[in-house]
């Protein structure tokens, strides 16, 4: 039997959580391109509160996100995902039924309050098996740009043909699906797994906080959501006033998604064989800095925001898919999930953030005062990010112990004498040994048979 091969438990957990995940996303992001065109029909309706009503939800998952993943261990994973779902639905009603501005702000509030991706990764966690799990974690990621792709495409098409309560009634839908694919789809775990590679472990806060290199990455997704959030603030409305109907938007964003997936490839296999992250990295801030400067001058010429568009989005879905390997590789061992659930956190503030700054501006000054605080918000990160080092080019593994593994007083200096170990911590009340290691110099089955020997 081959060991690395997923069992068909881990494809069912994999394929489950996965499209759970992606359901409540994609839930999320179709309110995006839309909201600020169809959504100045609702009573009271003004620039800054459609600013609020795209922002709110991060402010919800920022606040309830860490506590549900703690709770998750209490309560169970399965109860914890379904009780958030349900809560995304009934925001989700809430924003369907009503014709008000403030209505569709509470129901955004409570989809945000649902928020469910901690545990949903910590039961990843549990039904998968260490060898399998960063396969099983990549999927989620894959899946995640998908559906952003698929939302700003979708929501436009929807709306345009059923209205805004009809989307609101649609997403709904999805969450209840989810329900669904999670009671008969997704295993149940026999046992809760602490792995502090996808879990967050209480009293280790403290510890990420104070690390210089994660800050400067966690200000990073601060800044990239934000620039998102208030962009499509201003963005939909400004493409309508130059001739684009917002029934054809959904044109616009396809032809730009399917081009920068296209484009991100190449410079993903640089950044990571090429071991050029931190290059890749100042060049993507870079280019968020020009596309702010050609909206910023763009005004009503829609080839302008069609460049501004497309320079956007391929540094944007570069960015998505670097930072989380830049957080993988600077977290210390035994801390990755920690590191990670900070940086959600982060990237959930900065849509807050985003979204209630660009309302905000849209209203002061238009569109034009938008696109100048984006710009000041990307030099101001792209001075913090020329700070950022070079990243290790490290993996970070969980390795099982057994009882007398755990309690061998020599192990942590046999681990690090291997080669490319840089960091090793064991834990043997839990029995597991977190490793960072150049897994070009050393592999997870020779760390394995290390410990068996």
């Amino acid at each position: 039997m081959n060991d690395n091969k997923m069992t068909a438990v881990e494809y069912r957990a994999t394929w489950g959580l996965g499209t759970v995940f992606s359901l409540r996303m994609l839930g999320m992001f179709m309110v995006l391109p839309v909201l600020t065109t169809y959504g100045m029909a609702l009573q009271g309706a003004s620039e800054a509160l459609i600013g609020l009503a795209i922002g709110i939800y991060g402010l919800a998952q920022a606040v309830f996100q860490i506590p549900f993943g703690l709770l998750s261990d209490k309560v169970g994973r399965k109860p914890l995902i379904v009780g958030g779902l349900l809560v995304f639905a009934l925001g989700s009603v809430i924003a369907a039924l009503t014709d008000s501005i403030w209505g569709v702000i509470l129901g955004r509030a409570l989809q945000g309050s649902g928020a469910i991706a901690a545990a949903v990764m910590a039961l990843l966690s549990d039904l998968t098996r260490e060898q399998n799990r960063t396969k099983a974690m990549a999927f989620i990621g894959v899946s995640f740009g998908i559906t952003f792709a698929i939302a700003m495409v979708a929501g436009p098409v929807i709306t345009h043909a059923f209205g805004l309560q009809a989307l609101f009634w649609g997403i709904a839908l999805l969450a209840l699906a989810g329900i669904l694919i999670t009671l008969t789809l997704v295993p149940d775990a026999e046992d809760h797994i602490l792995n502090r590679e996808s879990g967050i472990v209480k009293g280790s806060f403290r510890k990420v906080l104070a690390n210089g290199q994660l800050l400067k990455l966690n200000i990073g997704i601060f800044c990239l959501h934000a620039l998102l959030m208030s962009n499509f603030v201003a963005l939909p409305p400004m493409l309508e006033k130059a001739g684009l109907l917002a029934a054809e938007h959904w044109k616009v964003y396809l032809v730009t998604m399917l081009i920068s997936f296209a484009a991100v490839i190449p410079f993903i296999i640089y950044a990571e064989i090429k071991r050029q992250m931190r290059r890749v990295f100042i060049g993507c801030v870079a280019v968020l800095l020009l596309a702010e400067i050609v909206f910023t001058g763009a005004g009503l010429h829609l080839w302008s925001l069609y460049i501004g568009l497309q320079l956007f989005f391929l540094a944007f879905n570069i960015m998505e898919a670097l930072l989380p390997s830049l957080i993988s590789k600077i977290s210390p061992a035994g801390f990755k999930g920690t590191a990670m659930g900070v940086y959600s956190t982060s990237q959930f503030l900065g849509v807050a953030f985003g979204g209630m700054l660009g309302g905000w501006l849209f209203q002061l000054d238009g569109a034009r005062m938008v696109y100048m605080g984006g710009a000041a918000i990307t030099l101001i990160w792209l001075l913090i990010s020329i700070r950022l080092r070079e990243p290790p080019y490290v993996s970070s593994l969980r390795i099982t112990l057994s009882t007398d593994a755990a309690q061998d007083t020599t192990l942590t200096q046999r681990l690090q004498a291997q080669p490319g170990v840089v960091e090793v911590v064991v834990v043997k009340e839990e029995y597991s040994a977190y490793v960072k290691v150049d897994t070009k110099l050393t592999n997870r089955q020779r760390l394995e048979q290390l410990v068996a020997e």
